[in-house]
């Protein structure tokens, strides 16, 4: 069992919460989380790389020098491909549509877990007794995250119809908000600690739970 302590806004521990990792996954799984990340980076492209040939660069048609007499080798307009500044031989010149990669659903949702499971491991994870503001308050916000203890990039789960906290986290330097349903390998393991309330945690774990059996029911 993992022990992950649950906090108070002023940063107080006030109750502790154990999770066993055998829901998400067991143990943590690192050539599935890099499969995972690098195709959810990979779907991100958009294929629409663009190069320019001499017919597409912007410049002169008129001939460098004349053709005989100079001792040069004869040369045409600046756009050439061997001149800086020129085109390309062979440009790039359509949207490439083979990049998007694809995994089964049982491994994403499995890498899902185990990226949460990594980020409990090493601690990671800043677990409040609430998210819950009167008024939307950044400085608040940040107070809190400040008295746990986060001083780098923070990925901040947040329940859908929480949209006090969205906004008192909107403005935050280095941190991004997400809700609970949208949670995925690529956007936890690119902020180094996790900020969850209680009640959005036991939402993702249940999920998992029904996810889990469903598998195993499948399978």
């Amino acid at each position: 069992m993992i022990d992950l302590p649950i906090y108070s806004h002023d940063g107080k521990t006030v109750d502790t919460i154990q999770i066993d990792p055998a829901l998400l996954g067991g143990e943590v799984r690192f050539p599935l989380l890099k499969q995972a990340y690098v195709a959810v980076h990979l779907n991100q492209r958009q294929g629409s790389a663009r190069t320019k040939s001499r017919g597409s660069v912007h410049g002169s048609t008129r001939k460098i020098y004349k053709q005989k007499g100079t001792g040069n080798a004869r040369a045409g307009a600046v756009r050439s491909p061997i001149r800086k500044g020129g085109g390309v031989c062979f440009a790039k010149t359509r949207t490439r549509e083979d990049m998007r990669s694809s995994l089964p659903k049982k491994m994403r949702r499995l890498a899902n877990r185990n990226a949460l499971l990594a980020k409990l491991v090493d601690g990671e994870v800043k677990c409040f007794d609430n998210l819950n503001f009167a008024t939307p308050k950044t400085e608040t916000f940040a107070n809190m995250l400040s008295v746990v203890g986060i001083n780098r990039t923070c990925l901040i789960v947040l329940d859908a119809k929480n949209e006090g906290a969205r906004q008192s986290a909107g403005n935050l330097p280095y941190s991004s908000t997400i809700r609970v349903d949208q949670l995925n390998v690529f956007a936890v393991l690119n902020h180094r600690y996790l900020v969850i309330d209680r009640a959005t945690l036991n939402t993702f774990l249940d999920e998992s739970c029904f996810a889990n059996g469903a598998e195993e029911a499948q399978s």
